[in-house]
């Protein structure tokens, strides 16, 4: 096994863009990324990720107040392709609206339980809330019961970008510090800072610094873009806070590996961030 990809998206039909956020924002995000979006089928994706050595964690979607898309099956989509190909997709993270009330907790506990997923993702700006608001602590209570990770989204988003009012996505809910909040208020819960959180970068390094709990899947970003600062973080002090993640099919994991290979960093630091840390901290025993 060559890494280790903690944040994949299915490139399968019921992932679209278009079923997850409609027919504008789906035609408009392959200009923000520079790529044509291509539905695979089951088999192709797992190829993909099996010609590369790469294990997969897989995400499901779930923003249907924000978006009206009810898209809550996809975490069973995540759980039937995990079984489906073991040898390549190893854990999922079920989203869960997090609006939808004491349903949202026990979907969760059916998606952790009846499922078997591995932990709990947040896209806020999609999802519309701050991660701090209190209405919201029940579900992470259940995440502590259950002792599973969380995970939020941090730093600007590709959603609405480049359209009139960012086709109404807020960047002010994906803050790293009101992840600062949650961390505090629930030291027991482990929690993933998702993507380099720009324009927050330093604001997230000081939580991963202060919060023991607190660590980071560096997806979205391609390595070589990575500003020193980071850098600087991930082949230091902070080594063992970051995991290997490509957000894909938006960046290839070829590519983030690749890039992130030849970047400079120190040979025991790349084993950690490929593969050790996210065994580590999301206690994958594969």
């Amino acid at each position: 096994m060559k890494a280790i990809d903690v944040h994949v998206h299915p490139s399968t039909a019921p992932f679209s863009y278009e079923r997850r956020w409609g027919k504008e924002v789906a035609a408009f995000l392959p200009k923000y990324y520079k790529i044509e979006p291509k539905v695979r089928s089951d088999e192709e994706m797992a190829q993909e990720f099996r010609d590369l050595d790469i294990k997969a964690v897989l995400i499901g979607w779930d923003a249907q107040a924000e978006s009206g898309y009810d898209t809550s099956t996809t975490n069973d989509e995540v759980a039937r392709l995990i079984k489906k190909f073991p040898d390549v997709f190893i854990a999922g993270w079920a989203m869960i609206d997090p609006w939808k009330g004491k349903w949202a907790i026990r979907e969760l506990e059916r998606c952790i339980k009846g499922l078997g997923l591995m932990g709990l993702k947040f896209q806020q700006s999609a999802q519309g809330f701050f991660p701090n608001d209190k209405r919201f602590y029940p579900i992470y209570e259940k995440c502590v019961e259950l002792n599973i990770p969380v995970s939020f989204h941090t730093g600007t988003t590709g959603l609405g970008a480049g359209m009139p009012g960012g086709y109404g996505y807020r960047l002010k809910y994906t803050r790293p510090i009101y992840i600062d909040d949650v961390a505090a208020d629930f030291p027991e819960l482990t929690i993933v800072m998702i993507h380099p959180a720009w324009p927050w970068i330093d604001e997230q390094i000081a939580i991963l610094l202060h919060k023991a709990n607190v660590f980071n899947d560096l997806s979205g970003w391609a390595p070589k873009y990575f500003p020193e600062n980071l850098k600087r973080e991930i082949d230091g002090r902070l080594q063992d806070k970051f995991m290997y993640a490509s957000d894909y099919p938006e960046i290839s994991p070829k590519r983030w590996v690749d890039e992130f290979t030849t970047g400079g960093y120190k040979p025991e630091v790349m084993e950690k961030v490929l593969c050790k840390n996210a065994q580590r901290i999301l206690k994958l025993s594969k």
